[in-house]
This record gives C-alpha cells, sequence and structure tokens, in this order.
C-alpha cells in the first residue's frame, strides 16, 4: 500500500469520526464565530479601527480553534486502546502523520471559510489578491495542522495534554501567525506584492515541519 493511500486511510478515520460526532461542528466553529463577534463589538467601527485590524484578530480565531481541533485529533483514540490499534496496524509513521495533519487541514479550511465570510460581512474589508489570500491560508493553515500534529503525538500519552499542546505549540507557531497576517493584511487593501513574501515563508515552514514530522512521528507515536 502506497505512502498516500494509508495517509488517505487515517485521515478519512478521523473525518468519519469528527462527522459523527459533530465536535467541530457544534463547539470549535461556533467559539471561531464567537471571538469574532466580540471583536467586532469591542471594537469601534466608526474609527475605521476594524478593516485594519481584521487579518490579526481572524488568524487569532483560527489559531484558538487549531488548539482545539489538535487536541481533538489525539483524544479521541485516548480511549479503548485505540492508539494501540493504530501502532498495531503497521501503517508507516509518516502516512500516520499525513493523515492525522491532512484531516486537521481539512477542519481548519473549513472553520476558515466561515470566518472569512465573517470577516467580510462584520470588518468591512476590501479584497486586493484574491490569490495571495488563498494561498497564503493554504500554506499557513498546512503548516500549523503539521506542527499541530507533531506536538500532540508529544502530550498525546500525557494526563496534562489540555495544557501542554498549548504551551509547546504556540511559541512554534508565533512566525506562521505573524507571517499570515502580514500576508492578510497585503491581500486586504494593502501591496499585494509585499504579501508574497510572507506566503513563501509560509510555505517553507510548512515543508519544513511536514518533512520533521514524517521523520519523527513514528518513534514519537510509540512512545505516546
Amino acid at each position: 500500500m502506497s505512502l498516500w493511500r494509508e495517509a488517505w486511510l487515517v485521515a478519512g478515520k478521523d473525518l468519519r469520526i469528527e462527522a459523527r460526532s459533530r465536535v467541530i461542528l457544534y463547539q470549535v466553529l461556533p467559539f471561531g464565530v464567537v471571538v469574532l463577534l466580540l471583536f467586532a463589538f469591542a471594537l469601534d467601527p466608526s474609527r475605521g479601527l476594524l478593516p485594519r485590524v481584521a487579518p490579526g484578530l481572524f488568524w487569532v480565531a483560527v489559531l484558538l480553534a487549531t488548539l482545539l481541533a489538535v487536541s481533538r485529533a489525539f483524544a479521541i483514540e485516548a480511549q479503548n486502546a485505540a492508539r494501540d490499534g493504530l501502532r498495531l496496524s503497521g501503517l508507516d509513521g509518516g502516512a500516520v502523520f499525513l493523515g492525522k495533519a491532512i484531516a486537521i487541514t481539512i477542519e481548519l479550511v473549513v472553520l476558515e471559510v466561515v470566518l472569512g465570510a465573517g470577516v467580510f460581512l462584520l470588518y468591512d474589508v476590501e479584497v486586493g489578491s484574491v490569490g495571495l489570500l488563498v494561498l497564503s491560508a493554504l500554506a499557513a493553515t498546512a503548516g500549523v495542522a503539521a506542527t499541530g500534529t507533531l506536538y500532540g503525538v508529544l502530550a498525546a500519552g500525557l494526563r496534562v495534554r489540555e495544557t501542554l499542546v498549548p504551551a509547546l505549540l504556540l511559541p512554534v507557531v508565533a512566525p506562521v501567525m505573524l507571517g499570515a497576517t502580514r500576508a492578510w493584511e497585503a491581500g486586504l487593501g494593502g501591496t499585494p506584492s509585499d504579501g508574497w513574501p510572507w506566503f513563501g515563508l509560509l510555505a517553507l515552514f510548512a515543508v519544513l515541519y511536514t518533512s520533521i514530522g514524517m521523520l519523527a512521528f513514528g518513534p514519537l507515536l510509540e512512545e505516546a
């Protein structure tokens, strides 16, 4: 069985579990929307502040939702020795990593589509470059998902994983949040050419952590 076929098996498993439990739909998605609404009401729109801070607020909402999604991705295997079954399945560790990262990426993309619509409706932003917004969002999402999957397995076997995952993840993804915010600032009413270097940084980060995760996930899963 090929690496990608194994990865899609793992991704399909996680996505089917989430589709049946509807945790992402009923908890993570409303959480992100509430964050945007709170900021929209807290800031004074008459000063023109909302359009300027919209990129940062969008990615803060995505980051907070990512923490919930990553914790959920490994919590579903904490009961009934499901993680042991994953170890004994014979699947390649790199494929398991890719599968979980793909599932988290798909969940975050759905979340970002809804949150992006909320930003356009609530924050009165102007779109300068759709391509820059979409590509930078995909690169940032892939990087965050890969990083979250890698650090999620580090904390998977610990009782304090709910608090340890944010402590491990937040410092590492800070450059991603910065790059994504700058790219979106350039794509929303700014100069699009200023955002493409940030997109390059996001893509490099995604490739780097995906490569590290494929190499390290298998041994880490065995120790979890």
